[in-house]
């Protein structure tokens, strides 16, 4: 295993020792003059639905996004950053979102669909970089498409094969199994569906997807005293798109994680299958929504000492790719090139 400590040297001076604020409440939010302004428009070069899963209980239309022009072929599962030529399938707001039970397996399949509609055929052409509940589904299209070679890197962040692998004793009994599995399923996010006020809702989220420093450091565009009040904004905004962001759709993406499970014999499987060299895993020290020792797991799952590359960084929580967005594109990159050179 190659394993890669992350240090937070070289941050702007004060970053980490700026004057702790108390953070906005949501009414000054709405009130701000930038709110609605947080994230910036990147129009797709190419954007459509594709109908999928007609044998499999469907149909239903999948809504993706193809960013930029290029030879490689990046698939983000949850997260997008047009880089190359990326598509973004999966967690499309215009998606279909039928009441069902979704299952991260299904997921994957249905991202596949659109990856043939796209005619992203070759051998080893596609890179798959999936986040959190797309780590899971990253590891879905791993075992399954490789049986058609296709897949070149798969970089997971902040995910797990299965909750019960990390964190519940073989001797600790079927009622540790029943309460690990009711934790896993009241996420911070999913806790928005009992009532409470909009403060202390978007304090639990921030709270557990991110390091408390990253939340008191000043927010980098300025244009909000801090981090945590930018990302409180941004959160704010996309409650706002009630058709996109639906409670049914958020459920049962909950539900598909929190019974997300691939054994080792499967993550074995997956990495003969993809080649450990072409694996990458990252998480955060202080991550609570999915915690260090599921993707300490993983990656010893997926081959241990055997050419898997293990990025561990201390201190960042969650959303690693927003609290450390350079340190993230760039161990995306170096995996995505030393991978292309691999036979």
């Amino acid at each position: 295993m190659i394993t890669q400590g992350i240090t937070l040297d070289g941050l702007p001076p004060g970053h980490l020792n700026a004057a702790i604020m108390p953070p906005m409440k949501a009414a000054e939010i709405l009130e701000h003059p930038l709110f609605g302004h947080t994230t910036l428009a990147l129009p797709p070069r190419l954007k459509g639905k594709v109908p999928v899963a007609k044998d499999r209980g469907g149909s239903l239309n999948i809504a993706y996004e193809v960013h930029g022009n290029g030879p490689r072929h990046l698939i983000t599962v949850e997260y997008p950053a047009p880089r190359k030529e990326l598509l973004t399938p999966g967690f499309h707001p215009e998606s279909d979102k039928p009441l069902g039970r979704y299952s991260t397996s299904e997921m994957a399949r249905d991202t596949l669909e659109v990856v043939d509609c796209l005619e992203w055929t070759l051998p080893r052409q596609l890179h798959v970089v999936g986040v959190s509940l797309g780590g899971m589904i990253a590891q879905e299209l791993g075992y399954w498409e490789n049986l058609r070679n296709r897949i070149n890197m798969v970089s997971q962040t902040f995910t797990f094969s299965s909750f019960l692998n990390a964190v519940v004793d073989k001797t600790s009994g079927i009622g540790n199994t029943i309460a690990s599995r009711r934790d896993r399923l009241l996420t911070p996010e999913s806790r928005q569906f009992i009532p409470k006020s909009p403060d202390v809702q978007l304090d639990d989220i921030k709270e557990r997807m991110f390091s408390q420093s990253w939340l008191d450091a000043p927010a980098e565009d300025g244009n909000f005293p801090t981090n945590g009040d930018w990302f409180a904004a941004m959160e704010l905004q996309k409650r706002r798109d009630v058709e996109g962001f639906t409670r049914k759709g958020f459920i049962c993406q909950a539900i598909a994680a929190g019974w997300h499970h691939k054994s080792p014999e499967q993550l074995k499987e997956l990495a003969d299958k993809v080649g450990r060299r072409r694996i990458q895993v990252l998480h955060g020290t202080v991550d609570k929504m999915i915690t260090p020792p599921h993707g300490e797991t993983l990656a010893q799952e997926l081959g241990g000492e055997e050419g898997v590359t293990k990025i561990i960084v201390p201190g960042r929580g969650h959303v690693l790719h927003v609290e450390e967005l350079d340190m993230y594109n760039k161990a995306l990159v170096d995996i995505i090139e030393k991978t292309e050179r691999l036979t």
